[in-house]
């Protein structure tokens, strides 16, 4: 079974996007993390997001501005899948469009396919939430910039069942971020 990895860029205070959905505090670990995802991407053949996270993603990546960013090149390789019930089609600039699934049962039979890589979830709070819920994620994977925004758009779920979690990596950055990597309990790596 292939591996489900969430990753998140995150506020020490728990925030994935300020109160008006901006991300200017991912500046404060600017270039830390490079050398982190080329690696990750390595080992992941497929970039799974939700609707929200997609139309902002394809804004950027699929473009000649990303152009500077290193890992343009592999991030626009992926195979990609957006979750959506509204969505239909999900062009990818001048790359391989996107493919289009509407539900959780969805990625439980993509992480089933034997062939391929791990799976990475960027972003996709929402989506992130039903797949925790449902046993789907392998691993979470926070990236934890110095900054305290008091307020904004949570990165965990309210009102839902606890997920217990094991610390499997914890590395600090020269400019004072975080790796943290956990896995659920009870799930051999």
């Amino acid at each position: 079974m292939r591996r489900l990895i969430f990753q998140e860029y995150v506020t020490l205070d728990g925030y994935a996007a300020d109160p008006d959905g901006g991300l200017e505090f991912f500046e404060t670990i600017a270039g830390d993390t490079d050398d982190d995802n080329l690696a990750l991407l390595e080992n992941v053949d497929t970039m799974l997001l939700g609707a929200a996270t997609y139309r902002l993603f394809v804004q950027f990546w699929p473009t000649d501005a990303s152009a500077e960013e290193a890992i343009a090149p592999k991030l626009n390789a992926l195979h990609l899948v957006v979750v959506s019930t509204t969505l239909a089609s999900a062009p990818w600039g001048d790359y391989e469009p996107g493919m289009v699934v509407r539900d959780v049962d969805a990625v439980r039979a993509l992480k089933a396919e034997q062939d391929g890589k791990d799976i990475i979830l960027w972003g996709s709070i929402t989506l992130f939430h039903s797949l925790l819920q449902a046993g789907l994620v392998d691993e979470v994977q926070l990236r934890i910039c110095p900054v305290l925004l008091g307020e904004g758009k949570s990165a965990f779920p309210n009102g839902v069942s606890p997920v217990n979690l094991e610390l499997i990596e914890a590395r600090p950055w020269a400019k004072g971020g975080v790796l943290v990597r956990y896995q659920p309990a009870n799930r051999s790596r």
